[in-house]
């Protein structure tokens, strides 16, 4: 039988790896959410929405579309769509809710925490001018003899640092280790061989974006690591729902434990969509972005970035893409049980997807609904 906490603001802990009274002790320097109501707020620093869609979105169609992800056709295959948002040139113009789901309701990130741990080791670079090429700062790999030593940060963000990973949910594997046994994920990460060359091979872990976390509350100290996704990314844009939850050691789970309503997702898209600008506010580089959205060499030739995946082909087949109904400029977050948010410049989208779709591969018909969208806004 496993204990955990909760403490306001933060959500919930497990005690493993410090004893109780260790993780109860421990100060966070937490900000207050702006005092607002954003319901008086036009979209996007609000929730108040002007109804005035584009001439050329077909409303019925986009309708029908968006019905077709809470239609359970298949019993024995539910895919459990809690929430939808689909905003067209910057304006929500669908948007649907399971029921016992609404817009205020906080829904769990899973793996699209990775992209925000992405964009806040982004304002890291812009704002301290951290170095994402030069050895990763991590305690373990000090030793210019460890073979550790030249992972860089670039490689965390692009999962190919070459650490030993499985990112299964074998009760052996290091993923739910890391997750739900070690008190400091980051560390334990961290403590973990190599098996490549860091640079050579894509492997998607977990375990690289806890290194990202734990480097970020390195390099800005205790003092203002916990105020800084609020303070310069989430309040800044309307997230104003957002909590972050923390590992027993305090470092935030930046890899899987974050909660934020769909809208505050659908803000998030937003950010990357206007290209780092919101509220005419820069907050993220146009640079940061354009490595985000730039290959890594290791998986399939070059599908993933900076913690986003790619809808480009790999390299060794330049027809196949992970939606083929979706143009090759299109990237999204993800998250396991089917946890999406798509940007697609190209046709003017940002498009939210929460639920709980338990198979193996996450299908809930992403490409289908994702065609029929792009078709209805032309």
């Amino acid at each position: 039988i496993r204990k955990a906490i909760y403490r306001s603001g933060l959500g919930a802990t497990l005690i493993s790896g410090f004893t109780e009274k260790q993780i109860r002790s421990q100060k966070f320097n937490l900000p207050s959410p702006p005092n607002v109501n954003q319901d008086n707020i036009p979209w996007p620093m609000g929730d108040k929405i002007v109804n005035d869609c584009s001439s050329n979105v077909n409303q019925t169609a986009l309708e029908n579309a968006i019905n077709s992800l809470f239609n359970e056709t298949n019993r024995e295959i539910p895919i459990r769509t809690h929430a939808v948002i689909v905003v067209y040139d910057g304006k929500i113009i669908g948007e649907k809710y399971a029921s016992g789901f609404s817009r205020k309701s906080k829904l769990l990130s899973m793996s699209l925490a990775k992209s925000i741990t992405g964009t806040l080791m982004g304002i890291l670079v812009q704002e301290k001018g951290f170095n994402i090429d030069e050895p990763a700062p991590v305690p373990e790999w000090n030793s210019t003899s460890d073979p550790r030593h030249n992972i860089t940060t670039r490689n965390l963000l692009q999962h190919t640092s070459g650490l030993y990973w499985t990112e299964t949910e074998d009760e052996n594997s290091t993923l739910l280790r890391m997750l739900f046994i070690e008190g400091d994920m980051g560390h334990y990460a961290a403590s973990l061989p190599l098996t490549n060359e860091p640079g050579s091979v894509w492997e998607y872990s977990t375990g690289n974006t806890m290194i990202l976390s734990r480097i970020i509350r390195q390099q800005l100290g205790d003092k203002d690591y916990y105020s800084f996704p609020y303070k310069k990314l989430f309040y800044k844009i309307g997230m104003n729902s957002f909590i972050l939850e923390v590992d027993a050691s305090g470092t935030f789970v930046g890899s899987s434990f974050f909660w934020g309503t769909a809208r505050d997702w659908a803000r998030y898209g937003l950010l990357y969509y206007n290209r780092g600008v919101f509220n005419n506010e820069r907050i993220l580089s146009e640079d940061w972005i354009d490595q985000t959205v730039a290959s890594s060499d290791g998986y399939g030739g070059g599908r993933y970035g900076f913690q986003f995946y790619l809808n480009k082909p790999a390299t060794d087949n330049t027809t196949v893409v992970r939606f083929p109904s979706v143009p090759t400029d299109a990237y999204y977050a993800a998250g396991d049980d089917g946890q999406d948010v798509f940007i697609i410049p190209s046709e003017k989208l940002v498009i939210v997807r929460i639920g709980a779709t338990l198979t193996e591969d996450n299908d809930w018909g992403a490409d289908a609904f994702l065609g029929a969208v792009i078709n209805s806004c032309k």
